[in-house]
């Protein structure tokens, strides 16, 4: 355990780390001040940090497993003393930490009689297993036992939705948020008017990352959510005489685009996520493996280079095409 004492600055805004633990393999915790603050601000900063912090990061899970020994969810299986579902349960709880986007495959290959834990999860690169200890199912028998998992990075949670399981895949509730729980208070001091404010926050991770990257994680989503208002043209902001209404386009259409090229202020287009688009799920996720993130990405390749990507047919990049034309009145070069 880190502590130290409290000292608030009255000249400038500064953050600070007063208590940071590690209380298992699977729960960090951290307590940070930000001072000093005036009168409002502390509410302003730990609403908006609670639900960045909660509900923007990313994390990896385990949302499938498929094994064709497993008839449905509820059932047993002779040489495993845990049922499907609880095994189902077990491979939920486990924390992975990954870098990588979209979808990636693992696999459990094992024999009895043994204990099966995260270790045995064949990993692909660059995800690892925050607590390796973690159970999964007991063999009592000489069986063999094989599960393929599909994991997945995003945020917040999702709910498994049900199937006929036809396919012998069956999908597991995922919570992606890596920090479990937030807390923040406020202290403030002074005499009348002049009242000062510290903000003090409390981070609980699941150990897939630091209270303090979590932090800094949250803080730089929210400056890129606000970005794209500090580089708005006041050319695109139209006020009527005598009234108070804001006129703004969708998106910057062709003109616009010619004219941000010739000054080279392509900054805008960096800020202007794929996300944003509304593609499908499997065009998404593979323009991120291609690390296409933002506009400014996609606009840098031709519809040649977007055939090249694996997976990915004629029909997308019509739909891509279909999508650029719609809200931005550009097209991709062929070559």
């Amino acid at each position: 355990m880190v502590q130290e004492k409290i000292r608030v600055s009255t000249q400038t805004l500064r953050w600070k780390c007063v208590e940071s633990r590690t209380d298992s393999k699977r729960l960090y915790y951290g307590r940070f001040i930000l001072s000093p603050l005036i009168k409002g601000q502390a509410d302003t900063i730990g609403i908006a940090m609670r639900r960045a912090l909660l509900g923007e990061i990313e994390g990896t899970c385990i949302t499938r497993a498929k094994s064709e020994k497993i008839p449905h969810e509820y059932s047993t299986i002779v040489g495993i003393q845990e049922s499907v579902h609880e095994i189902l349960m077990n491979l939920k709880e486990i924390v992975l930490r990954s870098n990588l986007y979209g979808t990636f495959d693992a696999s459990i290959c094992v024999r009895g009689p043994r204990c099966v834990t995260a270790q045995d999860i064949i990993l692909p690169p660059s995800v690892e297993i925050i607590d390796n200890t973690q159970h999964i199912a007991s063999l009592t028998e000489p069986i063999d036992l094989y599960i393929g998992l599909q994991l997945e990075r995003n945020r917040g949670y999702h709910i498994k939705r049900p199937n006929n399981f036809q396919d012998r895949s069956y999908p597991i509730d995922a919570v992606f948020m890596p920090v479990r729980n937030v807390n923040y208070s406020i202290h403030s001091y002074g005499n009348g008017n002049e009242k000062e404010e510290i903000l003090f926050l409390e981070i609980w991770t699941n150990g897939s990352l630091t209270p303090k990257e979590a932090l800094y994680e949250a803080s730089q989503n929210l400056i890129d959510l606000f970005i794209p208002f500090l580089h708005a043209d006041e050319e695109n902001l139209h006020l009527k005489d005598n009234q108070h209404k804001v006129t703004l386009p969708l998106f910057t259409f062709h003109d616009r685009l010619t004219k941000l090229k010739k000054n080279k202020k392509t900054i805008t287009l960096k800020y202007i996520f794929i996300d944003q688009l509304e593609f499908p799920p499997r065009i998404y996720n593979c323009l991120k493996k291609s690390n296409i993130h933002t506009l400014l990405d996609l606009l840098n390749n031709s519809q040649e280079d977007l055939m090249k990507i694996e997976h990915f047919r004629v029909e997308d990049v019509k739909e891509i095409l279909g999508t650029l034309e719609k809200y931005f009145a550009i097209d991709l070069p062929k070559n």
